[in-house]
């Protein structure tokens, strides 16, 4: 099976991509195109997976730039290939081309950025916590670093949970509004004290909030299509021991 890439008319003409499960050498509750060696997975098959996203983008494997995400909103600005451990961070940037910046999600947002008149780009994982805390207002203050505009960066979120699947309690309600009285129109009532909560359409906000030129979601939603994507949310709710890991990736 060939690899599935969804792409955005925003980021053209760039390389890039958000990878489906599609196409993979992963099997099991992993089957397909599990990009995160964090995983239970077998070493092997990941290493196959991440070689076809590398070929896809046209880079070698070593060019494909992620780090060790901790739901932070620490950025980290990069000019080369990393070597040894990974850095904890949630976000990349970078103005040298031929680097893939990856990020890798099950549920949480993968946002894409790129300027292209200054030949900046970015990529962040964004759940609650993170975008809560400001990683892509960081990633933005980075890029800007490196030469990036605002007003002519765009950003994508690429297939994230969407709001019917993403249950939350009210004391979850309770931290966002205490960040911003606003916050509250991200919020639906659910089943009893249960409530909804609309993570890109949050993610949205705070880019546009943030000054971006254009922002916008693909509107694939992880958790309802799981023959597309992985799900932390879904691997849970079945008992599964596991989950795999999508990979979104951009190259200058």
């Amino acid at each position: 099976m060939t690899l599935e890439i969804l792409t955005s008319d925003l980021l053209s003409p760039l390389r890039h991509g958000f990878f489906s499960r599609r196409g993979g050498a992963s099997s099991g509750v992993f089957s397909g195109l599990n990009c995160g060696y964090g995983s239970s997975d077998q070493t092997e098959a990941v290493s196959v997976n991440r070689e076809r996203v590398a070929r896809a983008l046209d880079v070698a494997p070593a060019e494909l730039i992620g780090v060790h995400q901790v739901h932070s909103p620490t950025v980290l600005t990069v000019d080369s290939p990393l070597n040894g451990e990974k850095p904890k961070a949630d976000a990349v940037v970078t103005a040298t081309p031929g680097l893939a910046l990856t990020i890798l999600t099950a549920d949480c947002q993968p946002v894409l950025f790129a300027d292209t008149d200054a030949n900046v780009i970015g990529a962040a994982h964004a759940g609650w916590r993170g975008a809560l805390d400001g990683v892509l207002e960081e990633t933005l203050d980075a890029m800007e670093a490196l030469g990036a505009k605002r007003e002519n960066t765009v950003a994508v979120i690429g297939p994230s949970i969407s709001q019917r699947a993403y249950e939350v309690g009210p004391e979850f309600l309770d931290e966002f509004v205490a960040d911003s009285p606003e916050n509250l129109q991200f919020f639906a009532n659910g089943n009893g004290d249960r409530l909804q909560f609309d993570l890109p359409a949050f993610g949205l906000h705070r880019l546009r909030q943030a000054g971006v030129g254009q922002a916008e979601w693909t509107r694939h939603c992880t958790y309802s299509d799981p023959d597309r994507f992985y799900s932390y949310r879904r691997s849970t709710h079945a008992k599964e021991a596991d989950y795999g890991r999508l990979i979104s990736a951009i190259r200058l």
